[in-house]
């Protein structure tokens, strides 16, 4: 465990955004976990994972703490059903693979989310239909005032929308070092009501889907919509999609008689924002190397060398065109760091 200073953390966000922490270090373990927490002559820490969901629009003078912990296990099984402890560092598609690999049921529709598994239960991730609490079994995290290990099971997670109690009251407080999910071995049950599952399926000939089968038509899906981080600097979805109320809706569907819409009860209905997006014309556009990707308008773009202020300035400009036009607000399911 060594502390570097002046690294530049392009490789460690998946926008690919060239800021530099002050002071860096790598944890592989708990203990070093623990002893990076008790440093005093680092006051100021600033936690990283996957660098999935953030956006970095400045130089981070704190001590970051690269959260590289690593293993899959198996907790506890029976003849029907499997809970996996999974580290925080494990790459979220690489266990979606090692799942299927081994026929266990539930991630199937979560294929392809860029991210490590330590940040899943922060944002309470979800595609297609499924969410990770309806697989979540607890979390474990660490306390960074006292250096101690929480529970946290699905109750105390408070799990929203892309939401949970580490984006609202613990945010800040906790570390998350090992996520616990059960998953089925056998009589799986398939969601693919959602999107372009079942077409997916079709075009490739298959009646009678497997989890694999699923994963593939996610995979499939995703990457025709969606650009690779690995190819083009992104964050996935950068916005939420907006839940707004009956009557905001009937009111709207007057004027766009076209709109989707998802009923989530009987008094409110969600959006997609990147429809409401696309209606104020960003999609594909370009502003320098910060850009609206040409398939997907609910995808924020680095093409290159744009820095995370240009990507900023561009969502904040989505976000009041769309207010203007439908008096809807959209908001960032990035975590930006300002």
């Amino acid at each position: 465990m060594k502390i570097q200073e002046n690294i530049s953390l392009k490789d460690y966000n998946t926008f690919g955004i060239d800021v530099k922490a002050k002071f860096f270090v790598e944890v592989t373990s708990l203990l070093q976990l623990q002893k990076v927490l008790e440093l005093k002559a680092y006051p100021e820490k600033f936690i990283l994972s996957g660098g999935s969901n953030i956006l970095l629009t400045q130089d981070i003078k704190a001590l970051v703490i690269f959260i590289n912990l690593k293993g899959i296990s198996i907790e506890k099984e029976t003849d029907s059903d499997v809970v996996l402890k999974v580290m925080a560092g494990e790459n979220w598609h690489h266990l979606v693979l090692w799942s299927l690999d081994h026929n266990y049921g539930g991630l199937e529709n979560l294929s392809l989310i860029p991210g490590n598994t330590g940040t899943a239960p922060i944002q309470n991730i979800g595609a297609y239909g499924v969410e990770l609490k309806d697989v979540f079994k607890c979390c474990t995290a660490m306390e960074i005032a006292s250096r101690e290990l929480v529970e946290f099971d699905t109750e105390r997670c408070q799990f929203g929308y892309r939401d949970s109690i580490f984006k609202n009251k613990a945010k800040g407080k906790y570390i998350i070092t090992s996520v616990h999910l059960r998953l089925t071995k056998k009589n799986h049950q398939l969601n693919t009501n959602y999107g372009a599952i079942e077409n997916e399926l079709k075009e490739m000939g298959i009646v009678y889907p497997t989890i694999q089968d699923v994963s593939k038509a996610v995979i499939a899906i995703r990457r025709s919509k969606l650009p690779d981080p690995n190819e083009i600097g992104n964050s996935g979805s950068f916005f939420k999609n907006p839940i707004v109320s009956k009557k905001l809706f009937e009111k709207l569907k007057k004027s766009y008689p076209n709109i989707p819409s998802y009923p989530i009860s009987s008094s409110e209905i969600k959006i997609p924002a990147g429809w409401l997006i696309e209606q104020c014309g960003f999609k594909g556009k370009r502003v320098g190397d910060a850009g609206v990707h040409e398939k997907q308008a609910l995808v924020l773009v680095n093409y290159g060398n744009a820095s995370g202020k240009e990507i900023l300035d561009l969502a904040t400009s989505i976000q009041d065109t769309v207010k203007k036009k439908f008096n809807v607000v959209i908001t960032p399911e990035v975590n930006i760091i300002r």
